[in-house]
């Protein structure tokens, strides 16, 4: 692949693991990452009620794929489901591999990467495959939730017995212990949790249901409530699919405005992994009223500005 500037495209690729409580098995996961020549890991981040990492790393396509097949091997010799739990929904040791466009690259270019690391992971890892999202082979795979809905203990058995569930790519059967890998191609996404003052977890379901888009709610917003039980909390953990649509600080004022009918406050909110500069350009003009604000008033924006344009 070559970018019209005659350069090659930058791929951003964003794992999934289901671990987020044993830190040597998160560095090791990273690891297998950052040993494959050309792939950069931008940001790490774990969380323990979820049992859940996010590893974000860039390259050219040709790393990206081979960093992904090796952190999909590494996930299935570190992360055991038949013992792993946690409140994050998961099918797979690497549960969810996505990958994103990014400098020179489209949507399309990523739907050919995901392929190709999908058909790698079976062939080399003996691992089953889904596609979602712009990978999708079919169009009721095209949501992840759809993919993942039953889980790993529900998916091993379903597939066994009802050619519908069964992998894209490989099986019938999952993976004993690592299960499937979902593997996709999408638009940059924010993943963003708020944390209510309360351990009511009806309190989030109900603030979920009201915002997610697929009951009604925002648009490009996808939402659900779990328990933070280490904190004696809970959380709206949510994936807004296209900020520039339904912008980051537009769903922090309407979940707190619900929290507030059900005389709850927020307690913090989180993202998980990396968000576009625009993201937050966006909600700092809003919160701060800046009607006029635009991204060369950055000094550091303003200064890559004018770099780029001596090059």
């Amino acid at each position: 692949m070559e970018s019209r500037r005659g350069l090659s495209p930058i791929f951003e690729c964003v794992p999934n693991f289901s671990e987020g409580r044993d830190l040597e098995i998160v560095v090791a996961l990273e690891k297998s990452i950052s040993a494959v020549p050309g792939a950069l890991v931008l940001h790490r981040t774990s969380d323990s009620d979820h049992n859940r990492s996010v590893i974000t790393f860039a390259g050219s396509e040709d790393a990206v794929v081979e960093a992904a097949v090796r952190a999909a091997a590494a996930a299935r010799d570190l992360i055991d489901l038949t013992v792993q739990r946690g409140v994050h929904p998961r099918l797979g040791a690497l549960d969810v591999l996505p990958f994103v466009p990014l400098e020179g690259a489209v949507l399309a270019d990523c739907v050919v990467l995901a392929h190709r690391a999908g058909e790698r992971i079976w062939s080399e890892l003996g691992i089953p495959v889904y596609y979602y999202q712009a990978a999708a082979l079919r169009p009721d795979r095209t949501r992840l939730e759809d993919v993942r809905r039953g889980q790993f203990e529900g998916l091993r058995e379903q597939v066994l017995s009802d050619v519908s569930k069964a992998p894209d790519v490989g099986g019938p059967a999952l993976h004993p212990t690592a299960g499937a890998v979902i593997v996709g191609a999408r638009k940059i996404l924010i993943a963003y949790n708020i944390t209510l003052k309360t351990s009511d977890l009806a309190i989030a379901n109900a603030i979920a249901r009201a915002i997610r888009a697929s009951s009604g709610g925002m648009q490009e917003v996808k939402a659900l409530g779990l328990p933070l039980e280490s904190r004696g909390l809970v959380q709206v953990s949510m994936n807004l699919t296209d900020f520039e649509q339904t912008p980051i600080h537009v769903v922090f004022g309407e979940v707190a405005r619900l929290a507030a009918l059900h005389g709850v406050e927020i307690e913090e909110s989180e993202v998980i992994g990396l968000l576009p500069r625009r993201a937050v350009n966006m909600a700092f003009a809003h919160w701060l009223k800046l009607p006029s604000f635009e991204a060369g008033n950055v000094i550091e924006t303003r200064l890559e500005q004018l770099s780029r344009s001596r090059t």
